[in-house]
């Protein structure tokens, strides 16, 4: 073992930091503004809500994270190999509008909380100015500092906003016997009268969708390779998503204590929040608000980084395997797999980050997006949000099929019956929602 894989072992941080970047990363304004609201609405009786969609974001990236400790290749890596490059280029079609969208909602929440905090001009004016001004910091810290300075100032963000909107939840002296209710005894508050629908929009949107494939790329910047491995990334799954958990409970608990404006969406609800937040707790109150509000800032710019630092790796993984590029990896697993003559892409240990893909990816995503600032686009949301709504139970379905056979994967990594139980309801409840989303849309 080599002195830098010593040192990085006994780093805490790389122990559980790739854990933390994906559940960091897919905590953004929707989110925190869904928790607000959902709270406003049910009150902590759906706090049990929350702890099943983070336990279901983690089965889904433990299956990731399993499959690439096994075969030594991504998921990406693995569809193509089984259903094709046709699933690939659908994919990266998804992958084109899902960062569009994206990235213009996170420049939209990053300008209005940091307007928030900070007024320079009218909140439209510094909406578009911070906007682009963080995106701007984003890609250069990106295209820069490289992983290890993106993994120390994510670690601050993240720092930032679990801290800040926690105090803020102890501080308003929440009824901490119904918030434990709320954890352990499953309830639906107005089930007829949208209680149903909260309910689904809080468990579905804890720890993001597609930045969950970003996990794999990181396990490989900090060199984690086989199967020996999987207790460690289990480890920082949990520890992620148990940090992300508690963080959504706190918007709850925070949304239950005040009238929230139904008109009001992401970032806005979330400065609507930090003002009644204010008015609530008197002498303390201008303290709360402030320290809500970077609380709130460092979710949303945690998850800017986030993203545009990983998701040029998904472009980089599509297109190599679209053009064919691919070298060949042993067969893994000691023998016991049959046919693992598997591909090493290009992205491992960092070089996908040297890629022009890579950088022209980064800078598409940084710039592009911009334009949302400006227009609505309503109905290509409407049919985003429709395909968006198929892709967590096809990645649960993908994952059933890649590690449900020991000739794929190797008898080590095959699903577990508790794994194939998990993942077949990760299927049925993903559907169940996709469908009642777009019925509801519709």
């Amino acid at each position: 073992m080599s002195d830098e894989t010593l040192s990085r072992s006994s780093n805490p941080l790389a122990i559980i930091g790739p854990g933390l970047l994906v559940a960091a990363t897919g905590v953004g304004a929707g989110d925190l503004a869904t928790g607000a609201l959902t709270g406003s609405r049910l009150g902590v009786a759906v706090l049990w809500a929350v702890l099943l969609g983070a336990g279901i974001k983690f089965v889904l990236n433990e299956g990731l994270a399993r499959w690439q400790l096994a075969t030594g290749s991504t998921v990406l890596e693995g569809t193509a190999r089984y259903f094709g490059r046709a699933a690939i280029i659908a994919f990266l079609a998804y992958l084109c509008v899902w960062s569009f969208f994206v990235g213009s909602a996170l420049m939209s929440a990053c300008g209005v909380a940091a307007h928030a905090i900070l007024p320079l001009s009218e909140p439209s004016t510094d909406k578009v100015v911070y906007g682009v001004l963080h995106s701007v910091v984003a890609l250069g810290l990106v295209f820069v500092g490289g992983f290890r300075l993106f993994e120390k100032v994510m670690s601050v963000c993240i720092g930032v906003m679990f801290i800040t909107v926690l105090a803020t939840t102890i501080a308003i002296q929440p009824d901490w016997s119904a918030v434990a209710s709320g954890v352990f005894i499953p309830t639906i508050p107005q089930l007829g009268a949208g209680g149903l629908k909260w309910t689904i929009g809080l468990m579905g949107g804890v720890g993001g969708t597609v930045t969950v494939l970003c996990y794999g790329y990181w396990i490989r910047e900090e060199r984690r390779e086989g199967l020996s491995e999987l207790r460690t990334c289990r480890l920082d799954l949990l520890t992620g998503y148990v940090a992300t958990a508690i963080f959504g409970m706190g918007m709850v608990i925070l949304g239950s204590r005040i009238d929230v404006d139904s008109g009001a969406k992401g970032a806005t609800l979330v400065v609507q929040l930090a003002d009644q937040l204010e008015t609530s707790l008197g002498s303390i109150g201008f303290a709360a608000r402030i320290a809500f509000l970077m609380g709130a800032w460092g979710a949303v710019a945690s998850s800017m980084l986030g993203v545009w630092q990983s998701i040029p790796y998904l472009f980089v993984d599509c297109f190599r395997m679209i053009n064919g590029r691919t070298a060949d990896q042993n067969s893994v697993n000691n023998g016991e797999a049959d046919d693992l003559t598997l591909t090493q892409d290009a992205v491992a240990h960092g070089a996908g980050s040297q890629s022009p893909v890579y950088r022209y990816s980064l800078f598409a995503i940084a710039t592009v997006p911009a334009v949302g600032l400006f227009i609505s686009f309503q109905q290509i949301q409407l049919a985003y949000a429709v395909v968006g709504a198929a892709f967590m139970p096809i990645l649960a379905l993908a994952l059933l099929f890649l590690n449900g056979s020991r000739k794929r994967i190797g008898k080590a990594g095959q699903n577990s019956a508790l794994a194939t139980v998990s993942l077949i309801a990760v299927v049925v409840f993903f559907s169940w929602a996709g469908i009642y989303e777009i019925t509801d849309r519709f």
